[in-house]
């Protein structure tokens, strides 16, 4: 079970966010309080709803007893419907900076309404594909404030966008990229390249992973995009220190689909990597 929020930024950006509790029953009977936080983003095309996240979001909340929040990004076009992409003005202009941005008010926002309690708890944040490149860069940013980074299939730096894409973008202003689930045409703005070119070394992960003075585990699928794991490869050639968790038969929603047909033994194996990885870097 979780309960829903929203988080509005300003008069047309809103962030819609689930809280699934990791207060658990002890052998008294009585409840013992979560012991840390943490925060899931989704990828490229995703939404906190998207299949495998409310499942993953609620079993490692009764696993490694912690508050896990899933939230949309304020720009990742879909609105409050919530399962669908209605706004795709939106998505267009999703860019890294906004992503970023979205993330730090949330966490502010929650640290704020929970107070020092909140503020006390080891905060770890998951990403999902693209999300993963986002939440490494927020912890390499303010790296005192991260308990630890976990990638599921991460992207190892926030352009993920082919020459054909950019060269449209740079072109026309625009560049469309099919939606394979829904058949929609979703837009690019020049906007997001623009972002890119202008946050070059801020968004340099593989240069500044060997700065990380926190706990990464990258929890990727053995089937997962060979474009991907490549990207993993430089990271822990960077960083040695990461630990790369492979997850046998898993490819990039972890056999996954969505709508949420049931769990897969890619995805338990998932959340059980996390969930440990949690536990043995809690304070």
């Amino acid at each position: 079970m979780s309960t829903s929020f929203h988080l509005k930024l300003e008069p047309h950006r809103t962030i819609r966010y689930s809280v699934f509790s990791g207060n658990q029953p002890n052998e008294t009977g009585s409840t013992a309080s979560s012991r840390g936080l943490l925060i899931l983003s989704h990828g490229f095309k995703g939404f906190k709803d998207w299949g495998m996240f409310p499942y993953a979001a609620e079993q490692i909340a009764k696993l490694a007893g912690v508050d896990v929040i899933t939230y949309n990004f304020s720009h990742n076009g879909v609105g409050e419907q919530l399962t669908e992409f209605t706004e795709l003005d939106k998505f267009a202009r999703n860019t890294p900076h906004r992503q970023l941005e979205d993330l730090k008010a949330l966490i502010s926002a929650v640290h704020a309404n929970e107070g020092m309690h909140s503020m006390s708890r080891p905060l770890f944040l998951l990403g999902h594909s693209w999300a993963a490149s986002m939440s490494l860069i927020h912890a390499l940013d303010h790296p005192d404030t991260v308990a630890g980074v976990i990638a599921w299939n991460g992207s190892s730096h926030p352009d993920i966008f082919s020459e054909q894409e950019k060269q449209e973008m740079r072109d026309h202003g625009v560049a469309y990229t099919l939606n394979g689930r829904t058949k929609q045409q979703m837009p690019l703005s020049v906007e997001i390249l623009q972002d890119l070119e202008a946050h070059t070394d801020q968004y340099a992960i593989v240069d500044r992973i060997s700065q990380a003075s926190f706990p990464i585990a990258l929890i990727q699928g053995t089937d997962d995009f060979e474009r991907l794991r490549r990207g993993s490869e430089m990271l822990i050639q960077q960083n040695p220190r990461i630990e790369w968790i492979q997850i046998p038969g898993g490819n990039h929603t972890f056999t996954t689909v969505h709508p949420f047909q049931g769990t897969t033994a890619p995805l338990e194996a998932a959340i059980h990597a996390t969930s440990q990885f949690i536990i043995s870097h809690l304070s």
